[in-house]
Order: C-alpha cells, then sequence, then structure tokens
C-alpha cells in the first residue's frame, strides 16, 4: 500500500501510481485560506491523478470520495463537482472503473474536532465538560459511519460492486436523519450516565455508533469512575448499570454467616449469580407454603432467579466473603419499590 500525501510532488505521484493496481482518491480541500484552493485542491490534483493513470496505460479502479455537497453552489461543492466530471471522462475515455462516493457527514474515532465535523467537535467537548455552541437545534443532519463507508471500500477492493456507469454514484448505507440538536443531546446523556448510571440504548443503529465515537473522544484519565457503594454489616451493595426498558445490574458481597433478601416482590423478578464463595438460597411460597433451597459455589456459572410470589433470601455458608452479581428486570423506585420484608 503506498499513500501520497500533502507536501509531495507531482513526480512522487507519477511513481505512485505506476506500481498501483488501486487508487482511493480521498484528499481534497474543504476550509482554505484562499478560495482559489478549492480549484488546486480538489479539480486539479484529480486531473492531474487522471493524467497518471491514462499514462500507465492501465484500467487502474479508483474510488473517489466527493460530497454531498457537490448537488449544491456553493465553492466547495462546485469543486468537488467539477472533480467528480474529470474522474467520469477518465472512465468512459480510458475503461477503468471509477467509483464515486457523495458522502454526507462522516463520523468515527480519530476525526479531527473544531474543523469540518460536528461530531467530532461535540464529542471532544462534552467529554471535557465543555460547552457547545448550537445556533439552530433543529438544523437536519445526514450522518455515515466510518465503519459503514470502509466496508463499502472493501467490498469495491474485494470486486464484490459492479463498477457504476457514468452519472451514477456509489451509497453507503446505513445513513441515519437526524438534527444537531439530537446528536448533542445524545451526546450528553451519554456523559450524565455516570452519575446517573442510566445507559441510552446503544445497541445499534445512530445511538450505538454515536457511543463508540464518544468514549473515543474521552482523555485516558476518564476511563475509569466509581459508583456508590452502600455498606453495612453484611457486606456490600452498589448498582452499576440502568437501562431504560430492560432493568438493572447490580452486586453485592455477603459476610460469612450473614443473610441478605428475606422479601417477596409482586412482580419484580431477579437473576443472581454467585461469583465467589459458597451461598445457599431459600424459597417459600406464600400461598402453598412450599419451600425449596438450593446451594451454589463459585465457579459453577449457575444462575439462580427469583420468582414473583416466593419469600427468598441468600446466606453466605462458606468461609470467606461470597460476591454476587444481581440482574432486575426493572429499575429500582424508592417510591414502588415492590419489595416487601418478609422471613422465608
Amino acid at each position: 500500500m503506498f499513500g501520497f500525501v500533502r507536501g509531495q510532488s507531482s513526480q512522487d505521484l507519477a511513481k505512485l501510481v505506476k506500481k498501483s493496481d488501486f487508487v482511493f482518491h480521498l484528499a481534497g480541500v474543504n476550509r482554505p485560506k484562499d478560495g482559489a484552493e478549492f480549484r488546486t485542491g480538489n479539480v486539479e490534483l484529480t486531473e492531474a491523478l487522471a493524467k497518471e493513470i491514462q499514462n500507465t496505460g492501465r484500467q487502474i479502479p479508483l474510488v473517489f470520495t466527493s460530497s454531498a455537497h457537490a448537488n449544491l453552489g456553493n465553492e466547495y461543492g462546485q469543486s468537488k463537482r467539477q472533480a467528480e466530471e474529470v474522474l467520469q471522462r477518465l472512465q468512459n475515455d480510458h475503461g477503468g472503473a471509477v467509483y464515486i462516493y457523495r458522502l454526507p457527514g462522516v463520523f468515527g474515532k480519530w476525526c479531527r474536532p473544531s474543523y469540518n465535523s460536528v461530531v467530532a467537535t461535540f464529542c471532544h467537548n462534552v467529554a471535557r465538560n465543555m460547552p457547545i455552541e448550537i445556533h439552530n437545534p433543529n438544523t437536519s443532519l445526514t450522518l455515515v459511519h466510518v465503519d459503514a463507508v470502509m466496508r463499502s471500500f472493501l467490498q469495491i477492493l474485494d470486486s464484490k460492486v459492479l463498477a457504476p456507469k457514468e452519472g451514477v454514484f456509489v451509497g453507503v448505507s446505513p445513513q441515519y436523519e437526524t438534527t444537531v440538536g439530537d446528536v448533542a443531546r445524545i451526546l450528553n446523556n451519554f456523559r450524565q450516565s455516570r452519575q446517573s448510571l442510566i445507559s441510552e440504548r446503544t445497541g445499534e443503529g445512530l445511538v450505538r455508533d454515536l457511543y463508540g465515537t464518544f468514549l473515543s473522544y474521552l482523555p485516558a484519565e476518564q476511563f475509569v469512575y466509581k459508583v456508590p457503594i452502600y455498606h453495612d454489616s453484611r457486606g456490600d451493595f452498589a448498582e452499576v448499570l440502568k437501562t431504560k426498558d430492560s432493568g438493572q445490574f447490580s452486586y453485592f458481597s455477603i459476610k460469612p454467616g450473614a443473610t441478605r433478601g428475606s422479601h417477596y416482590h409482586h412482580r419484580k423478578s431477579e437473576k443472581f449469580l454467585p461469583l465467589t464463595g459458597k451461598v445457599q438460597m431459600r424459597f417459600r411460597h406464600l400461598v402453598t407454603g412450599e419451600t425449596s433451597a438450593v446451594v451454589v459455589e463459585e465457579g459453577s456459572g449457575t444462575i439462580i432467579e427469583s420468582v414473583p410470589g416466593w419469600v427468598h433470601d441468600i446466606t453466605n455458608i462458606g468461609q470467606k466473603d461470597a460476591m454476587v452479581m444481581l440482574w432486575a428486570n426493572e429499575n429500582f423506585d424508592p417510591n414502588n419499590p415492590d419489595c416487601i420484608p418478609c422471613e422465608v
């Protein structure tokens, strides 16, 4: 793989093209000090590249990252559209496959903040508790994650995408339609989740891709944070993570001989995963009086589930502190805890 970067000469470009089998043209000027740079950086560089490809006498496939601004009338968009036309002529006259991407806002890790990506700027500032500037929160944004762009590039490199005809552009999916205000709200929620412990729905789509991007802008000293730990004679208890609609995760410890629980729930259920030590969990049905008990030792990977309508407790019957991971199907609500004290 060879790279041609700012500061290299036209002679360097010619040498690199001669030994290339595929070209990715990702270069461009979008924030020049002088408007004339739009032509030199976007059009003339593309013309020079097309000429060198023709000079090889080979049909070298080429990917070009244009911009959604090519549909607009601003100087940047016009220069990108002119570069597209240069490459379309190359394909028509010379026969090499040309793949043109009119990309919307690309976001993801390593993008420079305070440059040309609102997502990068917002992520950088929110991660550092710095203010962000929003002129109109309703301004629409079309975004695509850099991983989606790279997947598309690799498909072309592996010849899994047919060469487009003149005037046909390669698309990337998924593309996300959102607003400046929504992006800011989501990023601020990521930041606040370390205090509220309430996670956004980060499993798919735009929120997932924004979450990974936001984390990549955290300074190294913020890779760790603490949650409150509550101590009593039985051991420790800490809430770790709360979801919006799928309950919460916690952990607790139990000292040897101590018992936790001794209550029942009307609707709530829980999953207990003993991680260290040896525990016994007991149950009693509130109506029938039926009882049950189970002993679990560390390392067994055994989950014990509490069931509505059954009183339950858990006792450390080992010689060392027991540590237990806990999931409840709903977040704890102090105003409606659904936790009724009762002995097994």
